[in-house]
Order: C-alpha cells, then sequence, then structure tokens
C-alpha cells in the first residue's frame, strides 16, 4: 500500500501550497508570545540592562514590521508616571523583580513572568514599590508614537500629585 506522501508528493517540496509564515506577529496572543520568546532568551536582553539611580532606563531592543519592543530597568521607586500609550495596544511583561500596576481598578503586583496585555487608551501607572531593581519588556504595536501623561491619582492626604514628566515607554 502507499503512503500519502508517495500518492501526493511531499508536501514541503511544493512550498506555494504551504500557508505563509507571517512577518510578524498578527494577533494580541501572538504578540504576548513574541514577548514571552523574547523573555526566555536571556542571554540575548541580561548584558544589556543597565540601572540608573537618576531615571528609569531603557532601550530599543527590537523593531519590526508594526511594532518595537524595548527593555527596562526599574530601580526601588521609579516608576512611570500616569499614562497611556495613544494609538498603540502592547504587552508588558515582568522579566527580573516585582513591579506594581496602578490602574483605575486598584493596584496589582506583576512578578517576574507576569504579562499584562492592554488597548490603545488603557491608562495605567507602573512602580517599582519593592526594595529590589525589576527588568521590563514592553511590546507595542504599532510603534510607541505618543505617550499622553494623565493626571495622578488622590494622594492618601488628599491631595493630587503632581504628573510625571517622564515620556519614556
Amino acid at each position: 500500500m502507499n503512503s500519502d506522501v508517495q500518492i501526493a508528493g511531499d508536501p514541503l517540496a511544493i512550498p506555494h501550497l504551504l500557508p505563509p509564515v507571517p512577518a510578524h506577529p498578527a494577533t494580541v496572543a501572538g504578540f504576548a508570545g513574541l514577548a514571552r520568546s523574547i523573555a526566555a532568551d536571556r542571554a540575548a536582553w541580561a548584558p544589556l540592562v543597565r540601572y540608573d539611580t537618576t531615571t528609569r532606563w531603557y532601550h530599543r531592543l527590537r523593531t519590526g514590521p508594526g511594532y518595537e519592543v524595548w527593555l527596562l530597568s526599574w530601580v526601588p521607586g521609579q516608576g512611570s508616571g500616569r499614562h497611556d500609550h495613544g494609538a498603540s495596544s502592547g504587552v508588558l511583561t515582568v522579566l527580573e523583580g516585582e513591579l506594581t500596576e496602578h490602574t483605575g481598578a486598584g493596584p496589582r503586583t506583576l512578578t517576574a513572568g507576569a504579562q499584562q496585555v492592554f488597548a490603545p487608551g488603557y491608562v495605567h501607572e507602573v512602580v517599582n514599590d519593592a526594595l529590589a531593581p525589576a527588568v521590563s519588556l514592553h511590546v507595542y504595536f504599532p510603534g510607541l508614537t505618543d505617550m499622553p501623561m494623565h493626571p495622578s491619582q488622590t494622594t492618601v492626604s488628599g491631595g493630587a500629585a503632581a504628573p510625571s514628566e517622564v515620556l519614556a515607554p
């Protein structure tokens, strides 16, 4: 009896019959998977990380058609200020340490391996409230062109905190 390959031929030998391989992810799940695969390749990103006590450090790690990937470090106490990402959607992945994300729904602790997916207009503030440095990976699609800052939430004393001037990813 003949096998399917003997009857039809090897489908890998006929590339036009195979579905095209996408040049980049096309879904939110695809971008989250891209972030996980970059996170897993520690040897590629860990040597690049720098810690700066005066400002958050960031480095554009990769660009692709319609997206960009940023690597950020956070020393204790550093934060992003309350912001959104303009027309970009994104995936935030914590690579090392712990970050706290503040949204209208309240704070959420993100530990190493945690991901937060967001759509355009999603307002949040990310802060390193821990006692150790943290590193995060941010994938934006399309690439980040705008990061509007928003007034900070009311402080415990009832006064409004000053908005941050940080406009980095």
